[in-house]
């Protein structure tokens, strides 16, 4: 029989492969023609070390050098030893282009189109070669939009074991897919894709389910209640959908059934708008009850835009819950850098030329991410120093290779950052960790180093900010005067210069770890009023949520 194991690699590209019984995750991967890195395939060397999302497994035979007792126990593993005892999913520390593979492409056709209300369409795909199209529910995949040179990005709103493949598009003025499916498209149409991409998928439920879905965020989740649907778990799952209008309201017959199909399954409505046919007026926070969290052993699967995440994640922090675990799926507009409204697509070459300095790469492209947030300080810690060593390495890299403009827009970038900050406490945090973000990863983006730049990415460090600071927060007096000065070192160009370059670094990631102390303790014993002012921050992003695409 065996068992069917994913590789989710570093750069979004996850691959499913069947494993046999007996047969290592390593073997079965090479089958499949993808190269998981290697040396030794001996369980000594340790070059395949990945780690184990879900599932179980025999780890097989090692030695402590390539695999401590305590990483086993974590839940790392070796491909070339382990062998499935369940379906499982890896997370592998290499792009899918170092493994030699790559995310797959599908020819399709149009077979039915759903117009559910002038703001959401539905649409289904019958795929060719359907056999090959391994997915997890919640998973997306990029769709070259018929008669144009975009392509967007839509979660599947159907399950990996259905026939056909579905997705949920919100209806955006001037919008690329909006376009097609509004005014051209038809039954029979050829419609091509890749994929599928991200880590936002269903884990083994080991806990009671809460899901949250902004929009048509809710399509991934449809696709996550038919899996559960075909092998019910023995725990509850709830779901809160979250809109603005009455017309977007879609699906509801779809949950409805889902009642029939999966026990213990509920689900609640709640819009923004009042006068609407939903039985709650708010915010997705505003109907989250206790029994919902059970003390913290939940996991949260939520898709909506990063508002909508940073709110929830601030709301539970604040309640003084910590999920299990947190998963999502963020999306975002990108009107402001001149991509589509619908998607967070990215802009053009030339609207980036056009844009010069004004436009950060960071900022041109689509905003769809997917992964996991944590809050507790040793995962805060663990992706500081994961930063460090990345710009470490960049430092390496880019030290005495900017050219003037690049050097003029890194200090202008540097600068920035230092009008949020004021006296030792952040007085703008929204402003401060996008200036922040944009100073940290500006040499990754202009490295031309994909796997670089990818690494930075995942960590997604700006997100935790997000959800974490507030006004006031305590920062060291230094930071902005680190960026300033890790500037002028590459300005200067010398031996001596970037020594002082990397002391800088080192120093900044060891004082980052305090300041995210800090407001992590402040979060966590924040006095009453601090709930109600963070609860005040949901409105925001449950309306940001209604307008966003999936």
């Amino acid at each position: 029989m065996g068992h069917q194991v994913a590789l989710s690699f570093e750069d979004g590209v996850t691959k499913v492969v069947k494993v046999g019984d007996f047969e290592t995750i390593m073997d079965a991967a090479y089958k499949a023609r993808i190269n998981i890195p290697s040396d030794c395939r001996d369980g000594a060397c340790g070059t395949c070390k990945s780690f184990c999302d879900s599932g179980t497994f025999d780890p097989g035979d090692f030695i402590e050098d390539a695999l401590t007792d305590d990483e086993l126990e974590k839940g790392y593993l070796l491909t070339c030893q382990a062998v499935p005892e369940s379906d499982m999913m890896i997370q592998v520390p290499a792009t899918a282009e170092s493994a030699k593979t790559s995310a797959a492409a599908f020819t399709s056709t149009l077979s039915r189109l759903d117009k559910h209300s002038e703001s959401t369409i539905s649409f289904t795909l019958d795929v060719q070669d359907r056999d090959e199209l391994a997915y997890l529910p919640g998973q997306y995949v990029n769709i070259k939009v018929p008669g144009t040179d975009a392509e967007r990005s839509y979660s599947f709103s159907t399950g990996p074991d259905e026939d056909h493949s579905s997705f949920m598009v919100r209806i955006t003025p001037q919008g690329a897919m909006s376009e097609f499916l509004r005014d051209r498209a038809a039954v029979g149409d050829t419609i091509e894709f890749t994929g599928p991409y991200g880590s936002f998928f269903l884990r083994e439920p080991q806990r009671p389910l809460l899901l949250l879905a902004g929009g048509t965020g809710l399509a991934p989740l449809m696709s996550i209640l038919e899996k559960l649907s075909a092998n019910p778990p023995a725990h509850p799952v709830h779901l809160i959908y979250g809109v603005s209008r009455e017309a977007d309201i879609v699906g509801l017959e779809w949950l409805r059934a889902y009642e029939e199909r999966l026990p213990q399954f509920t689900w609640d409505l709640i819009a923004s708008e009042e006068g609407t046919s939903a039985p709650h007026t708010g915010y997705v926070t505003q109907i989250i009850e206790p029994e919902h969290l059970n003390d913290g052993d939940v996991d949260v699967y939520l898709c909506g835009p990063p508002p909508m995440v940073n709110a929830v994640a601030k709301w539970l922090e604040t309640e003084g819950v910590e999920p299990a675990n947190f998963y999502f799926e963020r999306f975002a507009p990108k009107e402001a850098t001149g991509g589509d409204a619908e998607t967070g697509a990215p802009a053009s070459a030339e609207q980036v030329e056009s844009a010069g300095d004004t436009l950060s790469r960071s900022e041109a492209v689509s905003s769809m991410t997917t992964g996991r947030l944590s809050f507790r300080k040793e995962d805060s810690y663990a992706q500081l120093d994961a930063r460090m060593g990345l710009e470490l390495a960049i430092t390496e890299l880019m030290f005495g290779r900017l050219t003037d403009e690049q050097l003029q827009q890194f200090r202008r970038l540097a600068e920035a950052t230092a009008a949020c900050v004021g006296e030792g406490t952040v007085t703008d945090p929204e402003e401060y960790v996008k200036t922040n973000e944009a100073f940290h990863e500006y040499l990754f983006t202009i490295s031309d180093n994909p796997v670089l730049l990818e690494s930075y990415r995942r960590l997604d460090l700006s997100e935790q900010m997000f959800a974490t600071f507030e006004q006031g927060t305590e920062i060291f007096a230094r930071v902005s005067q680190d960026h300033v000065d890790m500037v002028q070192a590459f300005e200067d160009g010398g031996q001596e210069d970037k020594e002082r370059a990397r002391e800088i670094v080192m120093a900044h990631a060891k004082d980052a770890k305090g300041t995210m102390a800090t407001a992590i303790d402040a979060v966590e014993s924040g006095p009453g009023a601090d709930r109600g002012h963070d609860a005040g921050q949901a409105p925001a992003a449950a309306a940001a949520a209604s307008r966003a695409v999936a």
